[in-house]
């Protein structure tokens, strides 16, 4: 008998992509917080000038609770299977792309992290939706 037979592989690969969101999310937040002018990622402020910020300072407390914490808790809501999990899930896949796409909109510009985080919002968005509203 095949030990991994009732692995469920979409679930494992939600877990890890939210991992990886939410560790990104955090790290880049933190440093946005701690030095606003986008130094610790390399960044320039100038990159904001058709935004409503001068710094990176409240984008980086955005990002860091809205995707980080937010991705966190959704994660452990699944690992420990929790009635809120799959509606957390649908929920970070809102945020995460309402997050891509007002990005791009304010920053004027895309690349492939804003399209690769954008599709994988998309997938949070099709699995919390399918597992929340699940027939059966």
């Amino acid at each position: 008998m095949n030990k991994y037979r009732n692995v469920n592989w979409q679930r494992v690969l939600i877990i890890i992509l939210l991992t990886v969101n939410a560790t990104g999310a955090l790290l880049a937040g933190y440093g946005f917080m701690r030095y606003p002018d986008g130094s610790s990622l390399g960044m320039d402020t100038t990159m904001l000038r058709f935004s409503p910020f001068d710094n990176f300072l409240i984008p980086g407390i955005i990002l860091f609770c809205g995707n980080g914490l937010l991705s966190l808790a959704t994660v452990l809501l699944l690992v420990c299977k929790k009635p809120l999990a799959n509606p957390a899930l649908l929920l970070q896949g809102i945020v995460l792309v309402g997050w891509i796409a007002v990005q791009m909109i304010m920053l004027r510009e895309t690349n492939y992290l804003q399209l690769t985080f954008g599709f994988v919002g998309l997938l949070f968005l099709r699995f919390g939706y399918s597992w929340t509203y699940k027939r059966g």
